[in-house]
């Protein structure tokens, strides 16, 4: 179980490596997040507690994708494309395998929230336009993610 957690760890530090330094990720690195977090999840709970987590938490990324979408379209005026990188979506939906939904939202808007203030307090200087969004959103789980193991946070698996 020990090397499954370090894994997931350095997976999300690779994920903040890389999108902040090329703004770019290698591909398959969300597979693993999806699959060693649903592991996880599933020793702590069961199995069909994770299969109806999954479908709500997809339930709300893909809700939270089309308001993006229709955001992009209507208002902004532009392709979804020049909002959003196939990586963020890509990590949105690996992380559908985290924890219960309660959890998962809680989680998933703080690291919103803290996205767009480490891009506020360190772009300053970045001649990036683009935030590294995938790379904070990683971070942030990667943190959450050790404050649950070493019991700083309660359980977010039962949330």
């Amino acid at each position: 179980m020990i090397f499954l957690k370090i894994t997931l760890i350095l997976t999300f530090l690779l994920i903040f490596y890389q999108d902040v330094k090329e703004r770019l990720v290698w591909w398959f690195l969300f597979p693993i997040i999806g699959l060693i977090s649903g592991i996880l999840y599933v020793f702590e709970t069961s199995f069909e507690l994770f299969l109806y987590s999954i479908l709500f938490n997809s339930i709300f990324i893909l809700i939270l994708l089309t308001v993006l979408y229709l955001y992009t379209k209507l208002k902004m005026k532009i392709d979804i494309k020049e909002s959003i990188g196939l990586g963020d979506i890509l990590l949105f939906f690996a992380l559908t395998c985290t924890f219960s939904l309660i959890s998962f939202i809680t989680l998933f808007v703080f690291s919103l929230i803290l996205s767009l203030l480490l891009h506020l307090i360190l772009s300053k200087n970045d001649a990036q336009k683009t935030v590294p969004l995938a790379g904070y959103i990683s971070l942030f789980f990667a943190i959450s993610y050790l404050a649950n193991w070493s019991e700083l946070i309660n359980n977010l698996y039962s949330l």
